[in-house]
């Protein structure tokens, strides 16, 4: 069977949800599509809970551009759609996705984030009218993209941080993104640990940070230490 698009998951024990969303996705396999879970080392049940939920279980060396790129090659799809273990994925969609990929170069989706502080409800409209506005998608907007596209820009760039906003600038140079509206749900986690105000002022400063030329390895360093 040809396969359409290749759905691509890193994985670092995310045990606690994989199985959720690898459940979302398996309306896609029936459709052409297969579904690659790309682990980097997990030390919970990641691996064997994703084995019979998905089409490839691979193992990689440890980093979320590394892991993605690992799962790419291996890609039989025409569209490849890299999704975070810890998002859901409501009906809509996969629908709008499965009726985008014949056309689309690339694109990302909305997101609203799980929580229920009203807080959380402006930050999820400022990250889409943000990415709206500026061409640049985040991983947890579920980025999609033409294969041949993303082979030609060397895939994610191997960095250990902002590898997302990274590959969105070189994709912009070819196209503005597809922007559907369906949303995807994204985990909360980090703004209710660490308070919204001060993740929100955490993010913003480390992507100042990177367009004013900061290492990236500097800014994982401040990005994983308040985690």
């Amino acid at each position: 069977m040809s396969v359409t698009l290749s759905v691509i998951i890193p994985v670092l024990n995310e045990a606690a949800g994989l199985a959720a969303t690898l459940g979302d996705l398996q309306p896609l396999r029936p459709h052409h599509g297969e579904l690659i879970v790309v682990d980097g080392g997990s030390d919970d049940d990641s691996p064997r809970l994703a084995a019979p939920l998905a089409d490839r279980v691979i193992d990689s060396p440890r980093g979320r551009a590394l892991q993605m790129n690992a799962g790419a090659a291996l890609a039989r799809g025409e569209i490849l759609w890299f999704v975070h273990a810890d998002t859901r994925i409501p009906p809509a969609v996969l629908e709008r996705l499965l009726a985008l990929a014949p056309g689309a170069n690339w694109g990302r989706f909305d997101v609203r984030l799980s929580g229920d502080l009203p807080m959380l409800r402006v930050v999820e409209t400022l990250m889409n009218f943000r990415s709206r506005y500026t061409g640049i998608a985040t991983g947890d907007q579920g980025i999609f993209v033409r294969r041949a596209l993303f082979e030609s820009l060397g895939g994610f760039p191997v960095i250990p941080l902002m590898e997302d906003i990274a590959l969105s600038k070189r994709l912009r140079r070819h196209a503005w993104p597809l922007c559907p509206r369906e949303r995807l749900v994204t985990a909360s986690r980090r703004w209710e640990r660490h308070g919204v105000w001060r993740t929100i002022g955490l993010m913003w400063r480390l992507r100042l940070a990177y367009f004013l030329g900061v290492a990236p390895e500097t800014l994982a360093r401040r990005y994983y230490g308040r985690r």
